[in-house]
């Protein structure tokens, strides 16, 4: 008997219990749409976790005035008091470390922005020159301001979209000048849309401007907050981080002992955490999804040997003239994979159709996996070889004589 019959009298058997078939298969059907499923939520997570820090920057490091733990008393860093941040500090490590490209100082303030009759409370940034490079963040329109207008502390503003709206709904904001703390700023560029960060706050909610105007015109103090800093591949963020820590403690006179009076922190770092969590987390998932498809397998065993008992007297005819117990055995083995593989086709279009469903339906973000949808076939078949075996052999173990007397 060839391969090919023993697959159409497999086919056969099943069609004759269409219901049973079915019943049997739910289990696997439910099992691998529920792996799919989980695998993309957890994998839609983890995008989303890398879209969000990228939008921050990428090969990007803080480093922040202050500690966060100094003398045994825990604080947050680039607070208000704490001034052991310079600009000579940012430019001795765009000089000394290698492994960094670019560096911009940051210094934070809220205040009222103003124009015609209009008003708006937003966040002032002083930035340089080569901020937008580093935050990898676009000048929609105009321009981003220069060097010069750094160096002169120029009274220039780039605006964010938010402020944009609100302020000069219609119009173009390009060229207008509006006050900050009764000091005239020109508008000369507006952001490309950022959206969210990590956090939740609007990035669009901000203006940019030169530090040193920042600085000078508007805080009046020459404190340092916060620095971003670029390093030359994302592979090198972590000797960067290293060398820029060597080379603050040097110039601020730190002895061995001594704790950092700054932060350095790394969005590598941070990312990678973020992707570990996930994973552990999508493999907690996928595993508990996994355990209905054992359930299932379960189920095909027990459907396997009552099928084997309901056809004794036909496998006893069968081996009476002349089939072999492989014939038999082999029989029963492609039943049982036709059945978990059915359940895993059947149960991979209902995952991709759930997994399409919860971003309409839910707001969470997934991606399907191409591993997982493999993997879910691969374990349909798998199931069906291991929970079909034993009820084959047994099968094939029959004696025909005893199987001829069966009623």
């Amino acid at each position: 008997m060839t391969i090919l019959m023993i697959i159409k009298i497999a086919f056969r058997a099943l069609v004759r219990n269409k219901m049973r078939a079915a019943l049997t298969m739910l289990g696997i059907i439910i099992g691998v749409s529920a792996v799919i499923a989980m695998v993309s939520i957890g994998q839609g997570a983890q995008a989303s976790v890398q879209a969000q820090i990228s939008s921050i920057g990428t090969n990007l490091l803080f480093v922040s005035a202050g500690a966060q733990n100094v003398g045994g008393v825990r604080s947050g860093t680039g607070e208000t008091g704490t001034n052991t941040l310079t600009v000579e500090d940012l430019g001795a490590i765009s000089r000394e470390v290698p492994s960094v490209s670019m560096v911009t100082p940051a210094v934070n303030t809220r205040t009222q922005l103003i124009f015609g009759n209009q008003n708006w409370n937003t966040q002032i940034q002083g930035v340089n020159e080569q901020y937008p490079e580093i935050r990898k963040w676009n000048v929609q329109d105009g321009a981003f301001f220069t060097d010069t207008e750094v160096r002169t502390a120029a009274r220039v503003l780039v605006i964010g979209q938010t402020i944009a709206d609100n302020l000069f709904p219609g119009t173009d904001p390009i060229g207008q000048t509006l006050r900050v703390r009764d000091l005239p700023f020109r508008i000369v560029g507006v952001m490309a849309r950022k959206g969210q960060d990590p956090q939740g706050r609007d990035q669009d909610d901000t203006a940019f401007a030169p530090y040193t105007s920042v600085q000078k015109k508007i805080l009046g103090s020459e404190r340092v907050q916060i620095a971003y800093v670029s390093a030359i591949s994302q592979d090198a963020t972590f000797t960067a981080q290293e060398q820029i820590t060597e080379v603050l403690r040097q110039r601020h006179n730190l002895g061995r002992n001594e704790p950092n009076d700054f932060t350095v922190r790394n969005m590598t770092d941070i990312a990678e955490a973020a992707n570990e969590t996930n994973n552990i987390m999508t493999m907690l998932l996928a595993s508990i999804a996994s355990v209905s498809l054992l359930v299932g397998g379960i189920g095909i065993m027990n459907i396997m040997l009552v099928s084997v008992t309901e056809r004794t007297r036909e496998i006893g005819i069968r081996m009476a003239i002349g089939a072999r117990s492989s014939a038999v055995r082999t029989q029963f083995l492609i039943e049982s994979v036709v059945l978990s593989l059915t359940g895993g086709m059947a149960g991979i279009l209902l995952g991709l159709v759930v997994s399409f469903l919860i971003p309409q339906l839910l707001g969470w973000p997934t991606m399907v996996s191409t591993p997982a949808i493999v993997g879910s076939v691969v374990f349909s078949a798998a199931v069906g070889i291991f929970f079909g075996y034993y009820p084959a052999r047994k099968a094939a173990a029959l004696d025909p004589i005893d199987a001829l007397r069966h009623e």
